[in-house]
């Protein structure tokens, strides 16, 4: 299964899914793929952008849990006004984003994540 397909399943199955993108830990979109919705196609320009932003978030999470002895970080959860970013750790290199309308299933998001992380590191 392709990046694109798996990210597509995110997108699709969470319930409210705009978007979801691999990216390196530089903010750099691998691959993309974004619900066919308009709240999707506004979040399309700016999210590459956002990427390279919380790239430098999860970076200085990274060095807090060092400080703290947490271990390696594996998720969060950032909740804004227009939408949530479930942002999942694949390895030390790469990550994945999903961003859902207020209203989706963060749950379920959160679940497809893992669920479908195995299919994600075997197309590395």
């Amino acid at each position: 299964m392709s990046f694109q397909t798996i990210l597509q399943t995110l997108v699709d199955g969470c319930g409210g899914g705009v978007g979801a993108a691999l990216m390196g830990t530089d903010g750099i979109p691998i691959d993309q793929a974004l619900a066919r919705t308009e709240a999707a196609r506004t979040l399309e320009e700016e999210f590459g952008a956002a990427g390279v932003e919380f790239g430098r978030i999860l970076d200085e999470i990274r060095k807090a849990s060092d400080a703290l002895g947490g271990g390696a970080l594996r998720e969060t959860v950032v909740m804004l006004a227009r939408f949530s970013l479930v942002l999942h750790a694949v390895d030390d290199d790469y990550f994945i984003v999903l961003a859902l309308l207020p209203d989706g299933n963060l749950g379920k998001a959160r679940y497809l994540i893992r669920r479908h992380l195995p299919a994600i590191r075997e197309e590395f």
